[in-house]
């Protein structure tokens, strides 16, 4: 992921969401759809929306279950970021009639 610095000081908070987030079930093989939540308080660099578009693309083919993706695309975003704070939020297309929503959250240690 591409970043580029934050030049404020303040707290805000950044949310990015895609309904085109789509992974493979590692039983089944078949596509998992899900909508994606970012939300996260910038510390110094900001992610270059593309970028994440192009991050979140290459999860496509990858065999996954929900709760593993949605904790790590959290991880990769504090790495990246080491935001404030952080919340990736995943809500999966029911399948076998359950329905799935994942969320993990981040919180910087010197907050």
């Amino acid at each position: 992921m591409e970043t580029f610095p934050n030049h404020h000081g303040r707290d805000y908070t950044v949310t990015l969401s895609t309904d085109e987030f789509t992974c493979v079930c590692p039983k089944t093989g078949q596509p998992d759809f899900a909508s994606i939540s970012i939300q996260y308080i910038p510390d110094r660099k900001i992610v270059e929306s593309k970028s994440l578009k192009l991050y979140l693309w290459s999860f496509r083919n990858e065999g996954v279950f929900h709760e593993h993706v949605t904790n790590i695309i959290l991880e990769d975003l504090v790495a990246a970021l080491q935001p404030r704070w952080c919340r990736v939020s995943a809500e999966f297309a029911v399948r076998g009639g359950i329905s799935i929503k994942v969320e993990a959250e981040y919180q910087s240690k010197k907050d």
